[in-house]
């Protein structure tokens, strides 16, 4: 009797722990002042009402809200992802209740907290989370927007987790809405309208999708599994069907039909085109049948009008809905004006919504403004029912008296145009039906009310749906089908009796809630077991009249066989849990409901009244009487040996037999009161055994697992109840620790051995003969007995596994002893050998067979894999080192994964076959399988290895470590290989780590431990994903405390890197202070005493304004010392330094003001200057911060005076890529204001900003401000002339280098534009038609003479006489009309005005001719060689022509002084005939401005370069011209060349030098700049400044980190900038608009490479080698530069490399590919470096004397300081092992040669710099001292040490020279394995009868000898002899032996070690005389 109960308890499992369970939102809403709130709703405004927080201080509570509110509360639990995989596990919960939304998160570990909290306006309907896929144009994959929707009865909030909120207005009421893989599924609700539409016409689409909050909701069409209807496609418009399940993963909607009552499954996907246009009538055939068009407009109105009536934001007037089908037949006028209002409504309110294509992509603030506004988007669902009924509708055939009874103004409301039809996004594709149930409509089955997927333990995949009305779980089986659309394939259904079920995912099963109340756990379709759940179901099994229903034969056949007790050969196969549909009947469910419902069972406690919530392994019970209960499930196994032995298992065996062992060890572990964690392998392998057959109770080993675990208190319970069998029953709970790990380290002769010894020495006798034990046999019914081989192999293949992970090997031990069990039964006697040979001390003692006769070995299957010679993984790879031949090596996909990789990392690396890794991995290894079951697990494994590794070179080391890289492999995985195998990839590493490419990714990078570069690789993918937010590095500017040092806006250039650049000096501070505009100047003017004090203050302010031309002409040259050095704060304005015009007078410091009124100055001057200003405050800005529309509006000054500084800040903004983010709202905004500085700024920021683009919208926007683009009718703008000017070099930007004809046709005639009758275009001509001519050259940039379909425009003719006169030629084109009177003012006649047109012509000729070597354009523009021509030139104009005739002659300059004046022409430079007529005045002024042009050009060829040559040449002609400016004054010269022409040539040629240093702060130009700067005087005007402190700020462009380009854009960029003629005061813009100096920008591009060591994130110095590529003016030639520094154009580059010996070298290759170094430029040009160790950085140890190697070289190692390796590395592994091994404590007197050989071992590891190398010599050591000392713990190390030295013999004799890059160092290795062999030799000398025993097969003795032949076996690689002893026995000698051992494949150095041993037992003498061992 008790017995029976105690089986019926043993089927249960025991639950894991139980929690009380509350929804956390329910708590959290008592604490919402939601009930309040209401009552507020109406004073607050929209905006407040949004998420109102739970934390708001109003108290109410839900009592307060009405019962019906309160019964609508529901929520769901879903398991908790933040990304990272380490996190805990938590669960989130969105709870519902009312107008309140609660979003928490908790676990079991954390208390619950809230996420969000929403609040709406009305109640919630429904609230649940949703995936949007957002369409990211960067990337082809889609972003997912992780959201939570809220839906109400009138629209749908979506709440993004990024916290973007959206509203989507619902046109329909919904009734339901389902979350998928793509967005929202919503189901419209049936209303009365339905039926009365439908009568007519088709009906309407009942189920909808919506792709993104922002876009419009589209019907979803559905494809049929029809046969006769060949599947038509059509919307879902059957409102009998009802969705009751969608699923993302795989993607399928499960629909119950409600008149039929069927389910079926379909696929959910994107609609294909053809869907598509089946579904939408084809617009051609509508249009040529009226009849069509009617029908489709009257349905689409319809809807509209309907939808608009009921819906809760309609019109409101239900009065309508009622009869609205007749009223508008017969067309009463009232209906009429409704529906036409509601379009006019539609069309005026939302022309967004129509046109709105891709919604992600409208700005946030869009989005944003539509959210708000509710009204205004409430019409957008008319839009979204815009459906056309197709033309095979009945509606137009099948009521033909219908529609003529309509009167014609219905017609015109349907004929509108806006009715297009919507596109469906969706298709839904059948797959499945349930079959259609016989019999009558009674019968019929209810809908699903729960619909989930599950698994089995055995990746059975099943689709469950419980029909409560029948208490049915039908479970669907489906198979994802590999082709290649991803279809899924439904064989077959089972159904379970079931009141409830939930699935439980992580542990692949599934909760069943049976009627009569008990848990029940299934896995797929196969019943597990019970769930007790203590407290609950404990009540009838404990009274005792319960006891006759539970001993029912009928409950015993149904339920599984006590597994807990030792009866376990009687489970018979059918009593093992079956599939359910075979055993239980109807009979046996009715048989338990009723009689639980005869008892008073529900009323005496709470039963399980249905299940909810599944998270991974926890579910939530809700008990009748209303509480609920959190239950967690246990897992299958929690250690990972089981686990793994279990997958194995699974791996292996037929489905069905895989299942029942995993069922019948899941009940046996998690019997109530089971066992702690650590007996759970000693219980496995209990289990295990049992089920192949054995006897456990009799295997004394077994037995022995059952030591020493104390009596638990479930067991001692049991023990009290009478029990027949004794206690041997009880083996099953009785689990030992880990007893065996004891046995295998214990010394001989301990007690636990003893107590062994008598019977292992009785049945050791019999180690071959009959066992003599009779009950050691198998029992072969057993269920797993057939499939013992199999499973030995697998598992034995496991075995192999944890070998190979250093963390896992622990539990090897474990396995070995079941294993070697297996093989002694199985007669296998080579892997008995194996495995004794890797643990001989745990496996000696262990000699127990179980008895195998002939009949029973016909039953097991021997498989075909099984071979009589074990796979040994160490041999294999041992034999690969040293070159045999190898057969595959066999694993298990998926659970040999570390097999796999280093039997291909040795096949690729070793043998070195490039296609081990993909074509030939068959040659190599060979995959287990278990018939059917393998063939998904193998295309799984196809798939993830198909991954095609680029290999960028031949070498086999990179190959390997791309490839380990592609499989995941990482340092972390390294380190747990074991230190031998691991060797050959330590290696690769290492060779890759000396030679890396620079663009591997950041993973392998990390793999060969080259942090600097693995940063680097970081870096880069940081960017590619965003723009990141500052440079992440600690190159930040320097903070400084004091005001004054703050404000000049010079404070942000990086001191770190500016220190390293300029060490010697301070040169960054002087140009700072010469720079700063934002401090008082000081006016030193002495006082004559004839002076009076009124005229002595006028004084001072008249130098003050002297000084303050200067100051004015500052922030140009700041603007470009700044240049992009700021990351802005987003929350902060810019800091602008203001511009101080005020002055200082000493001695008492008083303060001298310009606007006392006692000095006239002029008007409007500081408008400009307040420009650059703004400018150069808005230049520091980096183009890669955050920067919005937002912020760039936020900075707008409030003050007036203020609005040309922010019209300079938008430029700058354009010239740093920044503008286009400003809204185009705001834009319009800043024009419409007519300011015209901000005009100037926005127009040139923006076409700036959109260089070379022709963006359409910009050209509209400049094509205003021109009246030349205008059409010729249109009205005259008023547009300022500067603004025009502005417009004009625009349009040259934005069309740069496009070569578009009609611009170039426009700017043609511009540049002549004649001046208009009212005075228009009368003043300032000079500077539009240069403007002009610019722009021309910009758009035709570089084309030549191949200018595109511009041949009749003639620009090169037209441009040239424009240069040189002539007449002016008919207007041609659109413009005729404007210009046919003549001005009235300036009287020019037909002739061109050369002084207005030329410079625009001669600089357009050059930019178009740039570098085109023309040199028929070129001879134009040579300077006239007689002195009559020369007279009719202005000067300036030969410079001009000489710049322009040089740089398009590019290829001709060439950096020296007889190249310059070449340019003169000849009659200048030969001796003058005084009889001659010479004006010298001419003549000098020619030669200045001549010399200048050509040093301009020489400046523009060498800019950036640095070029020596150029510089020596630029900086005598700048002395010269000093010299003129000095004797200026006095001597003749200054009258000839006149001051002016001087200054100019020597502003020229000052810039010219600052072009070629630019970047580089060279001392001598800032000498010559500073000497300039501190020039005043009348002659020194505003325009002479700008030229000088442009220069200076060029010199230090960007703070250092800049230099120019000299590519077409570049040079037209500096043309523009540096135009010859400066403006002589601050208003003047007559001959070149002063907004145009900032242009120099567009040239500028990074190229300072900053080395910065990746340990302390500092810049430091490192060598760097550069090498150009072949030109044809020099060979490829190598430079060495120390860096930071500025490297040359990266086009003239062909490779840039950091050179040794300081840090890691590191080779950028640019032939190929520039883009990555450019990349690392442009972000701050930092490149990371890695110090080596050993040596000490530049800035500590400038020559290299101080390094490790320096101090080491002459002394050795023994003068190596440990304490001193802190300086030379950082690696903190070797830092610690230094502070703890090497130094030598007081206490313990440490024996020296240890503390020496650490020593050794660091100074070896910090000199090859592998300090992973550490652990290996430490382990090599460890091996070799185990021995010397005879007591070797394990075989395992000396597999390991015979690997190492099996490699170094490889390496050394591929060749013996080159082995500086094995890692062993030489001496190390040789000293190790002689002292091995020298140990070995002397055991084999004395002990060598051991080992003749052993070869002769005899049983060893368990004592240290048989450890130590162990390690000589394996040592030596000597094979299984025991059965070849007999062929070698006899052997009389040498040449004998060896013949005789060729095939057994032992190395010769090993075999001449047994040569004594073999020999001798031939000869019988102890030892060979005079064999000496030590040969060897």
């Amino acid at each position: 009797m008790s017995e029976v109960v105690y089986e019926e308890t043993a089927t249960m499992i025991a639950a894991g722990e139980l929690q009380s369970f509350v929804p956390f939102g329910r708590e959290h809403c008592r604490n919402h002042p939601h009930a309040f709130n209401l009552q507020l709703r109406e004073l607050q405004p929209a905006s407040e009402l949004w998420a109102s927080d739970g934390a708001a201080g109003l108290v109410g509570s839900l009592q307060e809200v009405s019962l019906q509110e309160r019964e609508r509360e529901f929520w769901q639990l879903r398991k908790g992802c933040t990304g990272n995989e380490e996190e805990v596990e938590f669960e989130e919960e969105l709870y519902a209740a009312g107008n309140v939304v609660v979003w928490s998160q908790g676990s079991r570990t954390q208390a619950s907290s809230v996420c969000k909290a929403f609040t709406v306006d009305s109640p919630v309907q429904q609230a649940l989370w949703c995936n949007f896929a957002v369409p990211n144009n960067k990337k082809q994959e889609d972003e997912v927007e992780h959201t939570v929707c809220i839906v109400q009865s009138s629209c749908i909030n979506v709440h993004t987790v990024t916290g973007k909120d959206f509203i989507s207005p619902l046109p329909f009421q919904v009734s339901n809405v389902w979350a998928t893989s793509f967005g929202l599924l919503l189901e419209r609700k049936n209303t009365t309208n339905d039926t009365q539409l439908t009568s007519p016409g088709e009906p309407l689409p009942t189920v909808f999708s919506m792709l993104h909050p922002l876009d419009e909701i589209a019907p979803v069409v559905c494809k049929p599994a029809g046969l006769f209807e060949g599947s038509r496609v059509q919307y879902l418009s059957d409102s009998t069907m009802k969705i009751v399940f969608t699923c993302c993963q795989p993607s399928i909607v499960v629909s119950y039909d409600t008149v039929q009552g069927i389910h079926s499954v379909w696929n959910l996907r994107k609609v294909t085109h053809d869907e598509r246009s089946t579904v939408l009538p084809c617009p051609a055939e509508s249009i040529g049948s009226p009849l069509g068009l009617m029908a489709s407009g009257f349905l689409n109105s319809h809807l509209r009008n309907i939808s608009r009536l009921d819906s809760p934001g309609g019109s409101g007037a239900s009065g309508l809905g009622a009869g609205s089908c007749c009223a508008v037949g017969s067309g009463s006028p009232l209906h009429f004006s409704a529906l036409h209002s509601h379009h006019s409504r539609i069309m005026a309110s939302s022309p967004a919504i129509h046109s709105r294509v891709h919604s992600p992509s409208i700005s946030n603030m869009a989005a944003l403004s539509r959210a708000h506004s509710p009204g205004m988007a409430a019409p957008s669902f008319s839009g979204s029912s815009r459906f056309n009924t197709s033309l095979h509708s009945p509606l137009a055939r099948g009521h033909p008296g219908f529609l003529p009874s309509l009167n014609s103004s219905v017609n015109e409301t349907m004929l509108m145009p806006e009715m297009e039809p919507i596109i469906p996004d969706f298709c839904m594709e059948q797959l499945w039906s349930e079959a259609a149930t016989a019999g009558c409509q009674r019968e019929m089955s209810s809908q699903a009310s729960k619909v989930f997927l599950t698994s089995d333990l055995c990746e059975n995949h099943y689709l469950c749906f419980l029909v409560e009305s029948h208490q049915q779980l039908r479970c669907v089986k489906f198979i994802e089908s590999s082709g290649t659309s991803a279809q899924l394939i439904f064989p077959s259904v089972t159904t379970i009796p079931a009141k409830d079920a939930e699935p439980l995912q992580t542990i692949d099963a599934m909760l069943v809630l049976e009627a009569c109340g008990s848990l029940v756990l299934y896995t797929g379709i196969t019943r597990v077991s019970k769930v007790f759940v203590p407290g609950l179901l404990s009540a009838p099994f404990s009274l005792t009249n319960h006891r006759p229903y539970l001993s029912t034969p009928v409950e015993n056949v149904s339920t599984p066989n006590n597994v807990g007790s030792m009866h376990l050969p009687r489970l018979d196969e059918d009593l093992m849990p079956s599939p359910v549909s075979e055993l239980r009947g109807s009979v046996i469910k009715h048989h338990e409901a009723s009689f639980l419902e005869e008892y008073t069972f529900q009323q005496s406690l709470p039963y399980i009244h249905a299940l909810r919530d599944p998270v991974c392994n926890r579910v939530t019970l809700e008990l009748s009487g209303g509480a609920m209960l959190r239950l967690s499930i246990p897992e299958v196994a929690t250690s990972e040996l089981v686990k793994k032995c279990l997958q194995a298992i699974r791996l292996i065996l037929p489905k069905e037999a895989a299942m029942k062992v995993l069922v019948k060890w899941y009940n046996i572990y998690n019997a109530p009161g089971g066992p702690t964690a650590h007996a759970e392998w000693n219980m496995f392998v209990t289990c295990f055994m049992t089920l192949m057959g054995y006897s456990t109770e009799s295997l004394t080993w077994t037995k022995n697992l059952h030591f020493e675990v104390p009596l638990s208190p479930v067991i001692a319970a049991k023990k009290a109840r009478p029990s027949d069998g004794g206690s041997d029953e009880d083996w099953d709970y009785l689990m030992a620790s880990h007893y065996h790990h004891q046995m295998g380290s214990q010394p001989v002769g301990s007690m636990v051995n003893s107590s062994v010894t008598s019977s292992t020495d009785t049945d050791s006798l019999s180690f071959s003969s009959s066992p003599s034990n009779a009950s050691l046999k198998f029992d072969s019914s057993a269920p797993l007995f057939p499939h013992i081989a199999a499973l030995f192999y697998v598992l034995h293949l496991l075995y192999q596994e944890l070998q190979l992970d250093e963390l896992q090997r622990a539990r090897a031990s474990s396995l070995v002893c079941l294993l070697h069990q297996l093989a002694r039964d199985l007669r296998l006697e080579e892997y008995v050998d194996l495995y004794w040979r890797d643990y001989p001390s745990l496996i000696s003692g262990l000699t127990e067979i179980t008895f195998l006769d002939q009949a029973l070995i016909d039953q097991m299957q021997r498989p075909s894999f099984l071979r009589p010679e074990p796979p040994c993984v160490f041999s294999w790879l041992s034999r690969c080192l040293r070159g045999d031949e190898n057969a595959p090596f066999p694993y298990l996909p998926g659970i040999c994964p570390r097999t796999r990789l280093l039997v291909l990392s040795y096949a690729l690396y070793i043998i070195g076959d490039k296609n081990a890794t993909s074509a030939e991995e068959s040659k190599y290894l060979v995959k287990l399988s278990a018939g059917p079951k393998s063939r998904a697990s193998e295309t799984h494994f196809k798939r993830q290895s198909s991954v095609k590794v680029r290999f960028s070179s031949e070498n086999l080391a990179e190959q390997l470590v791309v490839w380990l890289t592609s499989q995941g492999f990482t340092l972390k995985d390294l380190e747990s290989v074991p230190f031998g195998v691991a060797l050959p990839i330590r290696e690769a590493i290492y060779q890759c780590r000396e030679q890396p490419c620079s663009d591997w990714s950041e993973e392998v990078c990390l793999l060969i431990g080259r942090q600097d570069l693995s940063k680097q690789a970081h870096k880069m993918t940081l960017a590619k994903s965003k723009a990141s937010v500052g440079s992440g590095l600690s190159l930040e500017p320097p903070t400084s405390t004091e005001a004054d040092e703050e404000e000049d806006g010079m404070s942000d250039i990086i001191q770190e890197v500016t220190g390293l650049i300029w060490s010697q000096d301070l040169r960054v501070q002087e140009v700072r202070r010469l720079l700063q505009s934002s401090r008082p100047v000081r006016v030193s003017v002495v006082q004559l005493p004839e002076v009076s004090d009124h005229e002595y203050i006028e004084e001072k302010e008249n130098k003050l304004l002297q000084l303050c031309q200067r100051t004015m002409a500052l922030p140009v040259g700041r603007g470009l010392f700044t240049l992009f050095s700021y990351h802005p704060v987003p929350t902060e304005p810019l800091p602008v330094p203001k511009l101080n015009l005020t002055g200082r007078a000493p001695p008492r410091n008083t303060m001298v003001d310009l606007n006392s009124g006692n000095i006239d100055v002029p008007p409007n001057m500081t408008s400009w200057p307040s420009f650059h200003n703004g400018v150069a405050a808005g230049l520091k800005i980096a183009p890669a911060s955050q920067v919005d529309s937002a912020w760039i509006a936020y900075n707008k000054p409030k003050s007036p005076e203020l609005a040309n500084e922010y019209a300079g800040f938008l430029m700058a903004l354009g010239l740093n890529g920044h503008l286009t983010k400003l809204a185009t709202l705001n834009i319009h905004d800043y024009l419409t204001k007519g300011h015209e500085m901000t005009s100037i700024g926005l127009l040139l920021g923006i076409s700036s900003a959109k260089l070379g683009t022709m963006d359409m919208s910009v050209t509209r926007l400049l094509s205003i401000h021109i009246p030349a683009l205008l059409p010729p009718t249109s009205t005259e703008l008023d547009v300022p002339h500067n603004v025009q000017v502005a417009a004009v070099i625009g349009i040259g930007l934005v069309y740069q280098g496009t070569g578009h004809r009609h611009n170039a046709e426009v700017l043609l005639s511009e540049i002549g534009r004649p001046p208009g009758p009212e005075m228009e275009y009368c003043t300032d001509r000079e500077s539009y038609s240069l403007a002009a001519g610019l722009a021309l050259g910009m758009v035709c940039l570089g084309h030549g003479s191949n200018l595109i379909g511009m041949t009749d425009l003639n620009v090169p003719e037209q441009l040239y006489q424009y240069m040189v006169g002539g007449h002016r030629r008919a207007q041609a084109g659109a413009n005729r009309e404007r210009h046919k009177s003549p001005s009235y003012q300036i009287k020019e006649g037909d002739t061109i005005n050369v002084d207005v047109t030329c410079p625009g012509a001669t600089l357009a000729l050059a930019m178009i001719y740039l570098k085109t070597n023309n040199r028929s354009i070129a001879d134009w523009l040579k300077p006239p060689d007689t002195w009559f021509l020369l007279d009719f030139i202005k000067p300036e104009f030969l410079l001009l022509r000489t710049l322009a005739r040089c740089i398009i002659m590019w290829d001709e300059i060439l950096p020296n002084s007889e190249w310059v004046k070449s340019n003169i022409p000849q009659i200048m430079r030969g001796t003058f005939d005084s009889s001659e007529d010479i004006n010298m005045e001419t003549m000098t002024q020619a030669q200045d401005y001549i010399t200048a042009g050509a040093c301009m050009a020489l400046g523009l060829r060498f800019a950036g370069s640095a070029n020596s040559d150029a510089f020596d040449c630029l900086y005598e002609f700048a002395k010269t011209f000093m010299k003129f400016m000095t004797l200026a004054g006095t001597a003749s010269v200054g009258v000839q060349t006149g001051y002016y022409n001087l200054q100019t040539s020597l502003s020229m040629i000052l810039l010219a030098m600052s072009m070629v240093m630019a970047g580089t702060g060279d001392l001598k130009v800032l000498q010559f700049c500073r000497f300039l700067h501190k020039r005043m005087g009348t002659e020194m005007n505003y325009g002479f400044h700008m030229a000088h402190h442009m220069a200076l700020g060029l010199l230090f462009l960007g703070g250092g980190r800049y230099t120019l380009s000299t590519s077409n854009s570049a040079i037209a960029a500096l043309l523009c900038a540096l135009y010859p003629h400066f403006p002589a005061h601050s208003t003047d813009n007559r001959y070149h608009l002063q907004a145009l100096r900032h242009l120099v920008v567009l040239a500028a591009e990074p190229r300072l490479l900053v080395p910065v060591d990746v340990d302390s994130l500092k810049p430091c110095y490192s060598l760097l080698e550069v090498t150009y590529k072949e030109t044809k003016w020099y060979s490829e030639t190598t430079v060495d530069l120390m860096a930071p520094t500025m490297l040359p154009e990266l086009h003239l580059l062909k490779r840039v490399k950091v050179k040794g010996p300081r840090y890691w070298e590191l080779s950028l290759d640019l032939s190929q590919d520039t883009q990555h170094l450019k990349s690392i430029l442009s972000r701050d040009g930092v490149l990371y470096v890695k110090l080596r160790a050993g040596q000490l950085p530049y800035k500590d140890d400038p020559q290299g004397w101080k390094s490790l190697m320096a101090t080491t070289i002459n002394t050795g190692v023994r003068a190596f300081k440990p304490e001193a390796i802190s300086t030379f590395t950082s690696e903190p592994a070797l830092l610690s092992f230094s502070e703890l091994f090497c130094k030598s404590l007081e206490g313990i007197k440490h024996r020296e040669e240890t503390l020496l050989f650490f020593s050794a071992m660091l100074y070896e590891c910090v000199m090859q710099e592998c300090p992973e190398m550490l652990p290996t010599y430490i382990s090599i050591e460890q091996v070799v001292g185990a021995l010397r000392q005879g007591y070797p713990q394990q075989t395992f190390p000396l597999w390991q040490l015979r690997l190492v030295v099996e490699l170094w013999d490889s390496r050394m004799q591929k060749s013996p020279t080159n082995c500086h890059n094995t890692l062993l160092s030489s001496e190390f290795l040789p000293v190790m394995k002689n002292s091995v062999d020298v140990s070995l030799d002397n055991w084999l000398k004395d002990n060598s009868a051991v080992l003749r025993s052993y070869l002769r097969g005899e049983v060893l003795s368990r004592d240290a000898q048989s450890v130590m032949l162990a390690c000589f076996l394996v040592y030596r690689s000597i094979p299984c002899l025991r059965n070849t002893h007999t062929q070698l026995e006899g052997c009389s000698s040498v040449g004998d032996l060896l013949s005789r051992s060729s095939q057994l494949g032992i190395p010769l150095r090993d075999l001449l070690r047994l040569v004594p041993v073999l020999l001798c037992s031939a000869s019988g003498a102890q030892t060979m005389p005079g064999f000496p061992l030590h040969a060897f």
